[in-house]
């Protein structure tokens, strides 16, 4: 067994080539969460190779890239007795450390320039959106966070973790523009799980107070965002807050699959990630087709798809140095 590996920021995901495996742990690199244990726990399935992709390195427990790359493949190195593979911006050849940071991308659309041909790949997370142009099996997206911000190749916004406030600066309500408190108040989990769009089970990241995820706490939290309590805006505030900005999410990823389509001359879209079904929504407004990758792979693997497309990539080279 070929297993891949993910290490986010937030989350760390795993998934093995045979698409059997595949998992996703909330791991918050800046509170010290306990990746020791849970790549142990991945190594007692022992496998015979690791592919690892990491994204973790922006964590600001690092103080730069290069510290979160060298602590984060160390920890690797040291959880697994078997050949391990990191996989960089240009594949598993690199020269320069700073070529694995953020690069899970490029492992999925390296897989899927094999298997899809020509396309828009986009894969929604907890805390981001990447969309990564494929043309003549070659992804065309910028190297670096920084330069695929600049280019729209990477939105910095997920289907969980991103702040209400960051998206949504001021919500209508009672027949009133109230701007949203620059503060931890609500999530995107919160308007999600609010109106019914997702389980608590789903809601897989902490909740911004620290207090539950069930539908009161939640709705407590919109309330919140507005500088209110639930009893001063009642239940029908609270759900114009997150339908409203559940509303703007929508228009953002529509605007940046447009912007990326008509740039790339792209006609199909293929989507992955917890995101995956928002994707398909934002496909289908412009009148295009999506291919979720649920459908091909599995929700498991569709979750996880970076982890599994770096161990489907180690597998494929490992069966190259085996041939005689």
């Amino acid at each position: 067994m070929i297993l891949g590996l993910d290490i986010g920021g937030a989350n760390t995901k795993a998934a093995s080539s045979d698409g059997l495996f595949s998992e996703s742990v909330y791991l918050p690199l800046w509170k010290h969460a306990p990746l020791d244990e849970v790549l142990d726990r991945f190594a007692a399935r022992r496998p015979q190779a690791v592919a690892v992709v990491i994204t973790g390195e922006l964590a600001d427990c690092f103080s730069c890239k290069l510290e979160g790359i060298t602590s984060l493949t160390g920890a690797v190195k040291q959880a697994f007795s078997c050949p391990v593979y990191f996989w960089g911006a240009n594949g598993f050849v690199w020269t320069d450390t700073l070529e694995l940071a953020a690069a899970n991308w490029a492992a999925s659309a390296a897989l899927l320039a094999q298997e899809m041909g020509d396309c828009l790949f986009v894969d929604m997370g907890s805390t981001t959106t990447d969309l990564i142009p494929i043309r003549e099996g070659e992804a065309l997206a910028a190297k670096t966070d920084f330069l695929r911000l600049a280019g729209g190749d990477l939105v910095y916004m997920g289907l969980l973790r991103t702040r209400l406030d960051a998206l949504l600066p001021v919500a209508q309500i009672k027949g009133k523009n109230v701007p949203l408190a620059p503060e931890f108040f609500a999530i995107m989990a919160d308007a999600r799980l609010g109106l019914g769009q997702i389980s608590p089970k789903r809601y897989t990241c902490e909740t911004p107070d620290g207090a539950g995820k069930d539908r009161n706490a939640t709705l407590r939290r919109l309330a919140r965002s507005v500088c209110a309590d639930l009893e001063e805006i009642g239940e029908a505030g609270a759900l114009a807050i997150a339908r409203q900005a559940c509303d703007r999410q929508m228009s953002t990823l529509v605007a940046a699959l447009e912007r990326q389509l008509e740039k790339h001359e792209l006609s199909k879209v293929v989507a992955a990630g917890i995101g995956e079904e928002l994707i398909a929504e934002a496909a289908a407004f412009l009148g295009l087709d999506c291919l979720r990758l649920s459908q091909r792979y599995g929700e498991g693997i569709s979750d996880v798809f970076p982890a599994y497309a770096a161990a489907r990539l180690a597998e494929a080279e490992l069966s190259e140095i085996a041939e005689p």
